[in-house]
């Protein structure tokens, strides 16, 4: 069987990604961020995703950015409970 798209899980690492700029982006000074550039990812992160998958793929990407962090408070901050962490 042939795999789907380029390496066969082409979504996940593009969600991934996704999340991760979004995440990374809301850190600069607001006159910095590219609002409509951030908008735009949101609507693609969301696009047949359940808003709790789209929290979830956030909080894991501020994660990685922020190990420092509490995974628990960050966790928290996008609305997913103690199950998740």
């Amino acid at each position: 069987m042939p795999k789907k798209g380029i390496t066969g899980h082409d979504e996940w690492v593009l969600t991934e990604a996704l999340a991760t700029a979004l995440v990374a982006l809301e850190q600069l000074a607001p006159k910095h961020q590219p609002s409509a550039h951030m908008d735009d990812i949101r609507k693609m992160l969301a696009n047949g995703k359940e808003p709790a998958a789209v929290s979830l793929h956030l909080a894991q990407a501020k994660c990685r950015l922020f190990p420092e962090s509490d995974p628990l408070e960050i966790y928290k901050e996008y609305g997913i409970g103690e199950e998740y962490g």
